[in-house]
């Protein structure tokens, strides 16, 4: 569905100066410029979510608002299966994001879409303190979202979560990269196909996100391993536990992985945001009845 531009800039009037004509028709924006992005996420937050402050420190990672979303709607519909086809909705529904990062955008966009109460974490402390920022900085969030450091950087739930806590739902946006080189190589061919074939400059590279956001050693199928594999051993963590995958190619071997926990349920989903397919994988250890109970003794 297109952006419907008069209304974003009715709500955020900076967004005027970046709207251009668009080939086919209409207004667009350039979605190689970092600043047009990150104005435009103002405005969708703010239109749709009532995100009154949002900003990101210069290098970090400016997600893509409608995708998140389709995350987050993709999540509520596997919570509705156990509440007899309800999205389950208000702060006693427990969503734990990891790899918040600055930008805090899940925690941000879930609690006013379906009213969770989100603990967030990242290992990155400057990303902390940013995101816990932009909580205080919109009252209606307030109360409705943590911000926890990640002490280990190998861990995953270990360290940032506190027996006997349990979460409807976890989420992760994980490093997809596994160099350096490799999530420069991917920014570049990101950026020189929105810029329609233009060789992006230095300044330009620095929207792409830092490192930790980026990449890791062994990249997507290293850090969704470690998760698995922690999961398997607090299988009563989350009733669902789920991630991005950005890669087809990543997917058999986290099945293999995945094969080896000994889940009750596991999911693939698809995701498309524009032209680009992505995947949310998800996997279970409790039963249905298990999860209908949590989400049953969540309404008090």
């Amino acid at each position: 569905m297109p952006y419907d531009f008069p209304q974003l800039v009715q709500a955020c009037p900076a967004l005027k100066r970046f709207l251009q004509a668009h080939p086919a028709g209409g207004e667009t924006v350039d979605f190689a410029d970092p600043e047009a992005v990150k104005t435009l996420n103002q405005a969708l937050l703010y239109f749709h979510y009532g995100v009154v402050k949002w900003d990101i420190p210069a290098g970090c990672l400016c997600p893509p608002i409608p995708s998140r979303a389709d995350y987050l709607h993709h999540a509520a519909d596997l919570l509705a299966e156990g509440n007899v086809s309800d999205v389950p909705r208000g702060p006693a529904v427990a969503v734990l994001d990891i790899g918040m990062g600055a930008n805090c955008i899940y925690p941000l966009i879930g609690a006013r879409l379906y009213g969770w109460r989100f603990v967030g974490t990242d290992i990155d402390r400057a990303a902390v303190d940013w995101a816990r920022r932009l909580v205080a900085g919109n009252p209606a969030h307030h109360g409705a979202i943590e911000c926890r450091l990640q002490p280990k950087a190998e861990a995953i739930f270990a360290h940032v979560t506190r027996p006997p806590e349990t979460f409807a739902l976890s989420l992760c946006n994980p490093p997809f990269h596994d160099s350096p080189e490799a999530a420069a190589a991917g920014t570049l061919r990101k950026l020189k196909n929105l810029g329609g074939g233009e060789k992006p400059s230095k300044a330009v590279l620095n929207f792409g996100g830092r490192g930790n956001e980026l990449w890791c050693p062994g990249g997507e199928v290293a850090f969704v391993k470690r998760m698995i594999i922690e999961s398997a051993g607090r299988p009563d963590l989350c009733g669902w536990f789920t991630t991005l995958v950005s890669k087809q190619g990543s997917l058999p071997a986290l099945h293999r992985e995945l094969g080896r926990a000994h889940p009750t349920e596991v999911r693939t989903l698809a995701l498309f945001a524009g032209q680009k397919q992505s995947r949310i994988l998800a996997w279970t250890f409790l039963p249905k009845a298990e999860r209908r109970r949590r989400l049953e003794s969540s309404r008090g």
